[in-house]
């Protein structure tokens, strides 16, 4: 008997849509193509079509598909060990949160794994809540946090709406954003100054003393890739430090290698109090995330017990998948390839591309970790799209995708903007047959502008 038989392309799509519940999706409008085969950068559907995957999945595939020594490791891990209760000392478990503990900044010294981001969001809150005696919580908007309860209710976008009314406690607030600036700044030291007054607001007029935490995106992610201006990060240390509150830096996209560091905390030698991390911590190959806890959390719980756990925390097949990696990424220098591949080849390249195209409006990265913002007007900045677009009015950001795809590039579009997230170990070469695909489906783009 074959336990794991191969699949005609064609059966795989009937399967599908007879039978898998797609998330964010209305089930009867998608019709999602098959895929045959993946390596490195690029994968191939079931039409024979190659494309260059300009989205590493979700933002999640560091080290591209099918590494070969990545895949080696969780076999020869499972040969070794296949899965081992949370409370026992496990292997591939110890290293991982040893390895992780390494790479985080200050004295986040401990590791609380878990299955991904989402939870990984969650337990944060619970510690800082329980760690502070106090309940609310205060999250930007233009943020995602995950699809689980308290996650999603941290969200500051409309994601979050179909879930409402849910978790108890959470203010949101505006970050800074320059080129749409909430505080009518003119520039990103003045976008600073004024998110950071908005944020101590927030604050005082919620009560210092009933607030647990500050959770933000160390770099918003889906949301616009937003780059924090300087000193804002430090600015928010100060604050959380300032009125006793636990500072959460989520860094489940940015982190381990995407914006170029080992977390993207680092650009701006900023310790936060807890950092949530997956998707590049083993490239999603097997489900995994966690939460690194600062020495005074982790005091909390020791002659308390933490109130949380989960059947697969630290799954020993998860963890060594995560060892594997930070291995690669050291012998590799995976962290200074994303660095170059942002400062030599990405940034340049979509400046080029701005100064041809009237729709872009804006472009903002760090590492691999980009952003293309489309509009109709350059002098207004009216986007291409509504906020929240759908049907009709989405349109053109529809037919930008499309016209990658036709050229054989998979990008990531979310709202008026185009992401540029390749895997951290595309090639120069690689990157540069990307950006010229963009940068002729934006002709389609410009059709649409004033």
């Amino acid at each position: 008997m074959e336990l794991l038989p191969r699949l005609d392309p064609d059966e795989v799509r009937r399967l599908d849509r007879a039978h898998v519940f797609h998330s964010w999706s209305a089930q009867d409008l998608i019709d999602p193509p098959a895929i045959v085969s993946a390596r490195g950068s690029r994968f191939t559907d079931h039409t024979g079509r190659e494309y260059l995957d300009f989205a590493s999945q979700l933002v999640n595939l560091n080290l591209g598909h099918q590494h070969p020594e990545l895949v080696e490791a969780i076999a020869e891990a499972a040969s070794r060990m296949t899965t081992m209760a949370p409370g026992f000392a496990a292997e591939t478990r110890s290293q991982a949160a040893a390895m992780t503990a390494d790479k985080a900044p200050g004295d986040l010294d401990s590791v609380f794994f878990t299955n991904g981001g989402a939870d990984a969001n969650e337990h944060a809150i619970r510690m800082a809540r329980i760690h502070t005696g106090r309940h609310k919580v205060l999250a930007a908007y233009r943020s995602y946090h995950g699809g689980t309860a308290a996650a999603m209710a941290l969200t500051g976008e409309p994601r979050r709406w179909g879930s409402e009314p849910s978790f108890t406690g959470v203010v949101h607030y505006w970050g800074p954003y320059a080129y749409r600036s909430s505080f009518h700044s003119d520039g990103e030291e003045q976008e600073c100054e004024r998110a950071l007054a908005h944020l101590r607001q927030t604050v005082e007029v919620e009560g210092p003393g009933q607030v647990a935490a500050i959770v933000l995106e160390t770099i918003v992610g889906t949301n616009g890739v937003l780059v924090p201006p300087d000193g804002y990060l430090a600015g928010v240390r100060e604050l959380c430090d300032e009125y006793g509150i636990v500072m959460i830096a989520d860094e489940v996209m940015a982190g381990f290698g995407r914006a170029g560091e080992w977390f993207a905390v680092d650009h701006w030698d900023v310790t936060p109090d807890l950092i949530t991390f997956a998707k590049g911590v083993n490239s999603g190959y097997v489900p995994l995330g966690g939460v690194i806890v600062s020495g005074a959390i982790r005091e909390t719980f020791g002659q308390r017990s933490y109130p949380g756990g989960l059947t697969y925390q630290g799954h020993p097949l998860a963890c060594a998948s995560a060892v594997a990696s930070m291995r690669i990424f050291e012998r590799d220098d995976i962290i200074g390839r994303a660095r170059s591949l942002g400062e030599d080849v990405i940034g340049p390249g979509l400046r080029e591309i701005a100064q041809r195209h009237p729709s872009v409006g804006d472009v903002r990265g760090l590492g691999v970790m980009w952003a293309v913002e489309l509009v109709r007007d350059r002098e207004t900045r009216e986007p291409l799209v509504p906020f929240n677009a759908t049907g009709s009015d989405a349109a053109p950001m529809g037919e930008v995708a499309a016209a990658c795809k036709k050229s054989g590039l998979w990008p990531m579009v979310s709202g008026n903007r185009v992401h540029v997230v390749p895997p951290l170990t595309t090639s120069p070469d690689e990157v540069r047959e990307g950006l010229a695909i963009l940068d002729e489906a934006l002709s389609v783009a410009d059709a649409h502008t004033a």
